[in-house]
């Protein structure tokens, strides 16, 4: 029995569909996500069963469709509609922090090239937590790559023909051995297999923590996991919940991108960054992916 939920979420003004399409471009290889001028397919779990969360925009709204390969469970619609306004980046104080710093002397200038700039936020904490661990040290290409392969080693198939992002059951009943193959290090392999057996468990409740409330639990809940530092819960607090206030100074397409925006002909290191980032406090994270766009919107 397959089932459809559908819904419109409105778009402001100035929403850029295209940093959004990005995001879901960076497979080529399209195994799971796919886009196109006008919108995305993802393949997704929803409550356990293989679904395509499909998204297409128009001028001034995003029709979000949800394609479920079973029964839909209660409480669906209001849970994709959350979801799809997190995942546009609709919950972000964009318009307030642009107001702010316009002027500013360094900034100022990248904000209007880059205007209504938003942060596409993966469909779970969980996904979002696993991408930060993947691409941990190594570039956005090879996190692609060990990704695709740790999908279609695992990931189960939509009747659409996308394969499904993995949930926390799945990678935590996988061998080390099996994580090794996908490209995973040693580390990083044990670091997901570790949590995705918390997550399964319910000892780590990503899920709950989508309050932004709850931040300072998250991040000190996180950091106490063998295998994740600070960029890693920076990462995925913007990544996962749409957390505007992560100091990402440790991330090097940042720090080379600020150089570039200072004219600096010095690298920059991560506690002069961390300085710099402090005065936008709250929107810290904003300005990391606006420095990300300025790079190629395919940095992050």
């Amino acid at each position: 029995m397959a089932a459809v939920l559908s819904c419109a979420v409105a778009l402001p003004a100035r929403f850029r569909p295209n940093d959004i399409l990005a995001f879901y471009r960076r497979d080529v290889q399209a195994l799971s996500e796919r886009a196109d001028e006008h919108g995305f397919s993802k393949g997704m779990l929803w409550s356990g069963k293989p679904a395509c969360l499909a998204v297409r925009f128009t001028r001034d709204s995003a029709l979000i469709q949800l394609a479920l390969d079973g029964r839909m469970p209660a409480g669906s619609a209001e849970r994709l509609e959350s979801m799809a306004r997190r995942m546009l980046g609709l919950k972000q104080g964009v318009e307030e922090f642009e107001r702010a710093h316009r002027g500013h002397p360094i900034i100022g200038s990248m904000l209007a090239n880059q205007a209504g700039l938003r942060v596409p936020v993966a469909a779970t904490p969980f996904e979002a937590l696993t991408w930060a661990i993947t691409g941990q040290q190594v570039s956005v290409a090879a996190a692609v790559s060990i990704r695709r392969r740790l999908i279609g080693l695992i990931g189960k198939p939509h009747s659409s023909g996308l394969l499904c992002y993995p949930d926390p059951d799945q990678i935590a009943a996988l061998s080390p051995e099996i994580l090794r193959e996908a490209g995973f290090s040693t580390a990083k392999a044990a670091t997901l297999a570790m949590l995705s057996r918390l997550v399964a468990d319910g000892e780590l409740q990503l899920d709950d923590w989508l309050d932004a409330a709850y931040v300072d639990d998250i991040r000190e809940r996180l950091l106490s996991l063998k295998g994740i530092g600070p960029w890693t819960v920076d990462y995925t607090l913007l990544r996962g919940f749409g957390w505007m206030d992560g100091s990402l100074h440790g991330d090097v397409a940042v720090r080379r991108a600020l150089q570039t925006l200072r004219g600096s002909s010095d690298k920059i290191g991560e506690k002069e960054a961390q300085q710099w980032l402090s005065a936008f406090s709250p929107w810290r994270a904003l300005v990391a992916a606006h420095l990300w766009a300025s790079l190629s919107n395919t940095t992050y």
